[in-house]
């Protein structure tokens, strides 16, 4: 039996230890703290459920195991420096933007990218934290505490965002799922949609974007791209070298989600193109309370994290995906009686899109 250690004791290494069990592999998220450093054998496989970790006696030997995969990868991506950086290298399209140095002004910023610009941390600063935004209009100035900290960005007026996930392997053979639409608010994603038909024709080239980067980088895994859409343009907002919170659909979505599409790949298992089913809701269930009665939902497969309770954090999802005689609608109307008031916004965009 294979063995694979997670970085990382979150949500996502649970995810990815329970759609490792049918393949036979032993998947072990381990924490960024913990006290005692697991015994790891040179055979086994190491990945990472984030992309940026403290030095600790577990990260720094974990960092050190010869099969730790894409351990290039990591530090770059989560630097947005070096990671526009890269985009940029590639001739893909992102938001026009600058490094944040002790020479930049904000002057300088309205000039060549336009009233609005949003500065943001070279690392960490996720789910709409870590951000600040440079308004001409109100004399918004830098402050000296972001410099050499940040970059910043031309604000983009997208016709709405999506993202895509992918996965390849060693010998460099990929496979992508659908082009996802996702709504965020307050910078949180907070529901998505796949697949959509009227977004269909964008698949190519959102695949030959994250196809680029993956090939670039030799990554192994699953790999997701946010982007924003303008008309039929995709413009690159973010990248993560990881399983991500856009692609939860793939549970309830696909043959093969996306947690054991990158157990596979770091594995060194077959990769296989997912068979993606009817269109598939995931709503994030934001500082929510648990409730038994999500289970009585007819088509719902709620997923729970097991967190403590607090405002705003990711607490768990519940994932649909449109079956022969369902009522999808109905159900999600259901679901509204269940969640906080809220929520209403994010159900009647979902039924919306359906």
């Amino acid at each position: 039996m294979s063995k694979v250690w997670v970085l990382g004791h979150g949500q996502l290494g649970a995810m990815l230890k329970h759609a490792s069990m049918p393949l036979g592999v032993d998947v072990e998220p381990v924490a960024l703290d913990a006290e005692v450093v697991p015994d790891f054998k040179p055979e086994d496989y190491i990945t990472a459920e984030i992309e940026k970790w403290p030095v600790t006696p577990v990260t720094e030997k974990l960092a050190d195991h010869p099969n730790f995969v894409n351990r290039e990868v990591f530090g770059r991506l989560a630097d947005r420096f070096t990671q526009k950086s890269l985009i940029d290298d590639l001739a893909l399209k992102t938001a026009p933007w600058h490094l944040v140095d002790d020479s930049l002004s904000a002057d300088e910023v309205y000039a060549s990218l336009g009233e609005r610009a949003l500065m943001k941390m070279r690392t960490g600063g996720y789910d709409g934290r870590g951000q600040f935004w440079l308004k001409q209009a109100e004399g918004t100035e830098i402050p000296d505490d972001w410099r050499n900290q940040a970059i910043v960005e031309q604000a983009i007026n997208f016709d709405e965002e999506c993202a895509i996930v992918g996965v390849r392997d060693r010998a460099g053979q990929m496979f992508f799922y659908p082009l996802t639409l996702t709504l965020q608010l307050d910078g949180v994603l907070t529901a998505s949609v796949a697949p959509l038909a009227r977004l269909a024709h964008l698949q190519p080239q959102a695949q030959a974007m994250l196809g680029a980067l993956m090939e670039e980088l030799d990554y192994v895994g699953v790999m997701a791209m946010e982007c924003f859409r303008v008309g039929d343009e995709l413009i690159i907002n973010e990248l993560a070298p990881r399983v991500h919170n856009t692609a939860h659909w793939t549970q309830a979505g696909a043959n093969i989600s996306q947690f054991e599409s990158h157990v596979r790949a770091v594995a060194n298992l077959p990769i296989a193109q997912p068979q993606v089913k009817d269109t598939s809701v995931m709503i994030n269930l934001l500082g929510t309370a648990y409730d038994v009665n999500w289970w009585a939902v007819p088509g719902a497969e709620p997923y729970w994290y097991g967190k403590d309770l607090r405002e705003g954090r990711k607490m768990g999802h519940i994932n649909f995906s449109r079956t022969l005689g369902g009522d999808l609608p109905g159900a999600l109307e259901q679901l509204r009686e269940l969640l906080p008031e809220r929520y209403g916004q994010v159900i009647d965009w979902v039924v919306k899109e359906l």
